[in-house]
């Protein structure tokens, strides 16, 4: 194989359909209580200074290309998974509330991640965050269960954390964390590049 096709091919998105075990939904949302910000300010925060909210030793993100733009559609994110194993992720979509990520080839896990500011109930704003993505392969499927799991938690909790300081305010209570297996949809495998929180089917 050429360094060309080799090239192309590692840039290559995977779809959750391609993956191995079962496709997980995991949620994780924060409540932020103080602070100026709407959720289009969050967003924006979010799409701006993504690199800066993940704890290295789980997942450090480095961007590809510019680095003070909010992230749109196709740019693309180098990560270092618990300071060893270089993978990365494409913007695949943005709107004023919402950003979705795909895996690409050489990620551990195979499907989407979306993150997405609003308000809850009692006017709370919040960050919401849900991945639905089978293991990128049977190796990979292991190591999530021993160990991928719990790290993945602890990062995105960390994450949410981090953008509840930055934008001024704070986390109320914990993040709640949940994790149900769902059936495959039409942007699981390989349909239209819509946000996780969009009705599959």
């Amino acid at each position: 194989m050429s360094e060309a096709s080799i090239g192309a091919e590692v840039q290559d998105v995977i779809h959750a359909a391609t993956g191995t075990g079962p496709l997980l939904q995991r949620d994780y949302i924060g409540a932020i209580e103080g602070g100026p910000c709407s959720p289009e300010d969050l967003a924006k925060l979010v799409r701006t200074h993504f690199t800066e909210f993940g704890p290295p030793e789980t997942a450090a993100f480095q961007r590809r290309g510019e680095e003070h733009k909010p992230l749109e559609v196709g740019d693309e994110l180098s990560i270092r998974l618990a300071g060893i194993m270089p993978c990365g992720v494409r913007v695949v979509q943005v709107d004023p509330l919402c950003l979705t990520l795909r895996t690409l080839c050489g990620h551990p896990e195979a499907g989407r991640i979306s993150f997405k500011a609003g308000r809850d109930d009692q006017g709370r704003v919040t960050l919401h965050i849900r991945s639905r993505a089978r293991s990128g392969g049977l190796i990979h499927y292991i190591g999530f269960l021993v160990l991928g799991r719990t790290m993945q938690a602890r990062c995105w909790i960390r994450f949410i954390g981090r953008v509840a300081e930055v934008c001024g305010g704070r986390l109320d209570g914990p993040v709640r964390v949940s994790t149900s297996r769902v059936d495959l949809g039409a942007a699981d495998c390989g349909g239209p590049d819509r946000s996780t929180f969009e009705c599959e089917g």
